[in-house]
């Protein structure tokens, strides 16, 4: 069976918000101009907004470019940010803190990304854009000079064994003359493309956190609606990257999570272990005492910054949003970058389309104007200002901080000096005879709680019968490097409690187990094995997680 094959003038991979705000300004454009353009959109979740997780703060700048009318358009943005807290915690105490001026959300809004994205989703629909959820982006197509033609969608009905079953069916060719790769932190194909065409190759080694969240339905009387509560310090000691929020949603609803930076160097450290001892802390249990938990998730996010942007252009295609490393982690925030770089994008692209020949369609262009056009935009100035936040940290908190309100308060982001990070997170790890060993607390199972218990909260689904999405490169270096080095730290990192060390034959060695169908798609495996060994895959589409509101 031959793949099918499906033109198009954009293709766009990934149904975030970079994504979808680049499909929605390219229609608006050709609109304006009586202009055809053809834009396809795929996501791999289920649905648009299956995969989507975040705190999530949003600042509206971008939207109210994009969208002016979304506030009257049933815009899923209906809590405005009422007040913030920033803390410093202890063991015992909590600390307030002057809350800096990049995290104020006076103007922002508290919801779920999710369900924006959903929304935007409906918006390019209106506008004659193709969307296709369900189906994974597993190839990048090049022709004859090197150059991406578009990408190909992974096979269906692949059994274990990479046998095919009776459901097989081929992936599909959707070629383009511009392809556009919005896929998130530590996409599949953005880092096949990185490697094959050295886009990091003059930037700083790109940094990540793992963001580890719970919805919780809270007693009304103990819900504040629009309230925002950030907290550094306990439970991570002073060397290791790490912090929490607290959002309080519409319907005595409240987003709280954990972030550890995926620099860190104990091989114990479990961040979903953090996270629940976290929510043990005198400040914060109240809060939940009485509640329930309903929603679970996890995800990586880049913390890299300025420093760590990639060439964003390559022949037939360019990156967008997370994917290419516009979060700004001062401010915990990338929606309004992520949508604004799609904006750019779509308005270089379509320039671009009507400066060519009619018969130059095949012409697959680098679309330096794209790059050139973002150093123009608010994005790049707001990028540039908090630069030196997140590198600071690798001196330890309490140089951090200090360093951090020198740098907001007396040069306003204007320092002449660029700080820089010079390992990867993989890199960080000390062998586990160096470290003491971190004891976490049994989960009480009304507060805090197992991995496995979680997964059911995030409504994990994978098709049983297909190869693993998680790929050894050698299957010999879980047990003779990490277990014997780390003792075997994928057991800690993972949130979703896809990796075990086994022993199940008398006598025998141990090994491996990889439960693939646990996986959440945070990425964290890719990220930090420390051998690189692992890597991550698309499954068939539609598997995963399914958030309905994270």
């Amino acid at each position: 069976m031959e793949r099918e094959v499906m033109n198009y003038d954009v293709v766009i991979v990934g149904g975030g918000p970079a994504g979808l705000a680049a499909a929605i300004r390219l229609k608006q454009l050709a609109a304006d101009q009586g202009h055809e353009v053809s834009v396809c959109v795929l996501e791999k979740g289920s649905e648009i907004g299956a995969h989507i997780l975040s705190g999530a703060v949003i600042e509206p700048r971008a939207l109210d470019e994009l969208l002016p009318e979304w506030r009257s358009h049933g815009a899923p943005l209906v809590t405005p940010a009422a007040d913030d807290h920033f803390v410093f915690l202890t063991s015992r105490w909590a600390i307030p803190l002057p809350t800096p001026p990049q995290m104020e959300n006076h103007g922002n809004y508290l919801g779920s990304v999710g369900l924006l994205a959903r929304w935007l989703a409906e918006q390019a629909e209106a506008l004659g854009v193709e969307l296709y959820a369900g189906f994974a982006a597993a190839e990048v197509l090049y022709d004859e000079a090197g150059a991406v033609r578009g990408v190909a969608t992974g096979d269906m009905g692949i059994g274990k064994n990479g046998e095919k079953t009776d459901r097989y069916t081929p992936g599909v060719e959707l070629c383009a003359r511009q392809t556009l790769f919005a896929e998130g932190c530590r996409g599949s194909l953005t880092r096949v493309l990185t490697d094959r065409f050295g886009l990091a190759r003059d930037a700083d080694p790109q940094a990540y956190g793992l963001g580890i969240k719970e919805i919780w339905e809270v007693e009304p009387a103990k819900h504040h609606p629009g309230r925002v509560v950030h907290t550094i310090g306990w439970p991570m000691d002073a060397k290791t990257y790490g912090g929490s929020f607290c959002y309080h949603l519409e319907n005595n609803q409240v987003a709280i999570g954990f972030v550890v930076g995926l620099d860190y160097t104990n091989p114990h450290l479990s961040p979903y272990e953090e996270f629940q001892r976290f929510k043990t802390h005198p400040s914060i249990r109240p809060l939940l005492d009485g509640g329930r938990r309903i929603a679970y998730g996890a995800r990586c996010l880049v913390e890299g910054g300025f420093q760590a942007i990639p060439k964003l252009t390559f022949p037939g295609g360019l990156l967008l949003g997370d994917g290419a490393g516009f979060l700004n982690i001062s401010k915990i925030k990338g929606t309004h970058t992520a949508m604004k770089s799609g904006m750019v994008a779509a308005e270089a692209i379509f320039d671009h389309f009507r400066a060519q020949a009619a018969d130059a369609e095949t012409v697959k262009a680098e679309l330096t104007a794209y790059p050139e056009r973002l150093k123009q935009s608010w994005v790049w100035e707001e990028l540039y200002r908090t630069r030196n936040v997140r590198p600071s940290f690798q001196y330890g908190l309490y140089a951090a901080i200090a360093y951090s309100a020198i740098d907001t308060y007396v040069f306003r982001g204007k320092a002449p000096w660029t700080l820089h990070l010079h390992h990867h997170d993989h890199e960080t790890l000390r062998r586990i005879s160096d470290v003491p060993r971190i004891e976490y607390p049994k989960p009480d199972g009304i507060i805090t709680f197992d991995r496995l218990s979680s997964l059911a909260f995030a409504n994990v689904n994978h098709e049983e019968n297909q190869p693993a999405h998680l790929r050894l490169r050698d299957h010999t270096v879980p047990v003779k490097i990490n277990l014997a080095l780390y003792d075997a730290p994928e057991q800690r990192y993972c949130p979703a409690g896809v990796y075990e060390i086994v022993n199940d034959q008398p006598g025998g060695a141990p090994r491996l187990q990889i439960n693939a169908a646990n996986c959440v798609h945070c990425k964290t495996c890719d990220i930090k094995d420390p051998t690189q060994n692992i890597t991550w895959v698309v499954p068939e589409g539609g598997g995963g997680p399914n958030y309905s509101n994270m």
